[in-house]
Formats: C-alpha cells, sequence, structure tokens
C-alpha cells in the first residue's frame, strides 16, 4: 500500500498562491489584497495543508470548515481576524460549495525589508497564535479594521508611483497597532476563560513539583507548560502579563521560590539538597534567584525562622 504524503505544500510567491486560487494575478509581487467572496472552495489533497512563505493578515465571515494552526484549531466564528507567519504549517478542512467573504492580506517578506517594520512586525506575538487565540473583533472594532483594509486594498489597486509602498506600509503598520490593541482588549474582556488558564497554570506548576517531575525533567521551562496548556509560549505570557503583569517565567520563578521557603522551614535538607529537589543543576543557580526574589540568601531566610 502507498504510504500518504503529509508533507505540507510550500507556496512560495504571490504568483502561486493567486494561481492556486484560481483568481487574478496579483497586481503587485510582494503585497496583494484577495477579497474572499471570489475564491470557490474546492479540494485538492496536496493542499490539504500548506506553509505560505509570506504573511498573511485576513479578516473572515462565514467560515464553516476548520483550520488547524500549529497543534490547534482556530475557533472561527463571525468577524475573527487570522494571522499567519512564513514558514508555519496551516491546514484545512472546508466542505464543498463553502463560500466564506472577508478579506485576506498577502505580504511578502522582501515589501517591508528596508523598512523598520520588517523587526516589529517579528515582535507581534499574534503572528504565531494558535486556535481559539483567533482575534474576535467587536462590531465597532471590525469597522474600524475593515476601513483600513479598503484604504489598503484602494492604494493596491492604485497605480504605482514613489510614494505607493510608503502609504501601504503605513497602512499596515496603522492596521497591526490597532490588531495588537484589540488583542490586549481580548484578553480582558475575555477574563474568564483567561482567569481559567491562570488556574490550570497555577496547578500544573503545584502538581510539577508535588511530582517526580522536577527530577526527571528539572525546572520547568515556558516552553513545557505552554505544550501543556495547549497555547504557544508568546500567547500565555501575553495572557499572564495582562491579568497579573508577569510573565510566565515570572509565574515559574514565584512558584520555586514559595516551594523553597516552605522546603527551607519544614525540612532538614541543606540548601544545596534543597536546590537539587527543585531540579536545579547547580546550588549557586538557586542561591542566585532566591536573593533576587528574596534581598535575602536562602541560609538567612532559614536562620530566620529559628
Amino acid at each position: 500500500m502507498k504510504k500518504e504524503d503529509h508533507t505540507p505544500y510550500t507556496i512560495s510567491s504571490l504568483s502561486e498562491l493567486h494561481r492556486l486560487l484560481q483568481i487574478a494575478k496579483p497586481d503587485h509581487p510582494l503585497v496583494s489584497f484577495v477579497n474572499l467572496k471570489d475564491i470557490h472552495c474546492h479540494f485538492d489533497d496536496n493542499l490539504k495543508s500548506v506553509v505560505y512563505n509570506f504573511y498573511t493578515i485576513s479578516i473572515k465571515k462565514g467560515f464553516k470548515g476548520k483550520m488547524r494552526y500549529g497543534q490547534n484549531y482556530y475557533d472561527f466564528d463571525e468577524g475573527v481576524m487570522t494571522f499567519m507567519g512564513p514558514g508555519q504549517i496551516i491546514s484545512t478542512e472546508v466542505p464543498m460549495d463553502t463560500t466564506v467573504s472577508g478579506s485576506m492580506l498577502a505580504i511578502h517578506p522582501d515589501f517591508i525589508q528596508n523598512y523598520p517594520l520588517a523587526k516589529k512586525i517579528k515582535e507581534y506575538g499574534y503572528f504565531s497564535y494558535a486556535v481559539n487565540e483567533a482575534l474576535h473583533l467587536s462590531e465597532k472594532e471590525q469597522t474600524m479594521i475593515t476601513g483600513i483594509m479598503q484604504n489598503i486594498e484602494q492604494e493596491y489597486l492604485s497605480s504605482i508611483d514613489a510614494f505607493s509602498q510608503d502609504v501601504m506600509i503605513s497602512h499596515i503598520e496603522l492596521l497591526l497597532n490597532y490588531c495588537n490593541r484589540f488583542y490586549n482588549r481580548q484578553f480582558i474582556t475575555r477574563k474568564n476563560a483567561n482567569n481559567t488558564l491562570l488556574t490550570k497554570l497555577e496547578t500544573l506548576l503545584a502538581e510539577y513539583f508535588e511530582s517526580d517531575k522536577v527530577q526527571k525533567l528539572g525546572l520547568p521551562t515556558v516552553a513545557y507548560i505552554s505544550e501543556q496548556l495547549n497555547v504557544t509560549p508568546n500567547y500565555l505570557s501575553d495572557m499572564l502579563r495582562s491579568l497579573t503583569g508577569q510573565s510566565t517565567q515570572h509565574h515559574i520563578h514565584n512558584k520555586i521560590i514559595e516551594k523553597a521557603k516552605e522546603l527551607l522551614t519544614t525540612t532538614s535538607l541543606s540548601v544545596s539538597e534543597t536546590a537539587y529537589k527543585l531540579g536545579f543543576e547547580y546550588p549557586q543557580s538557586f542561591n542566585k534567584l532566591f536573593k533576587s526574589k528574596t534581598n535575602v540568601s536562602p541560609l538567612e531566610f532559614r536562620s530566620s525562622f529559628n
């Protein structure tokens, strides 16, 4: 039996994207604007899983299928935005004859190469967000985003002159800045869901230090914690900062110090034994972290209880 090939198909250029979507060629080789209602969903097994070599920013309505992004699925709904970065694997399952409305902006990295945006766009964590981390817009926000997207489309369709690239990049920066603001708003308005995630984080850390994982795996890492919570490290840290003002690493350190204080005051373990029990490879690292968090050394802390 022939083994099924699950290798993602890489779409290298915007021209190739338009060809695969069976729409007219892009007006610019490095940036394109796609009206999603012009796309007729059809299925080619080779395109179930794809990798773009460019950025895409989409606002979608009426999407009824599933989109797998990284290890999870997006929770599509009316008026949501998705952000894909170069090199990320996207898999879709869409029912036949599905029609989608909205728009998609595709930007090749070369288009912004000589602009500050080339560096800044990599700092927007939402380009690496997974499933239920799509941006859900309020009606007012949707109107604002749609307006900016229309300005980008208008510039895209206009004749190219010496100012075209500067103007389009200015609009893209404005769009991304608003999306950044709305993501932060989302962290607040979806506080109940995020509080649940915070509770899960605290439970996960508590169980980690109570189990033999700390001996087998060492200190918990941000990557490990994020994977266990099915969110990306960037999303988790952004959410925690919005709720607590602290990053994931700070929460891990706080838990280590809390557990260290417990061991120092309730056991006769030496400082070195305490460090090893908490997963530190070197006691010096434990001493340094403990003092930076409490302003006293582990020994001084223990002495204060004697």
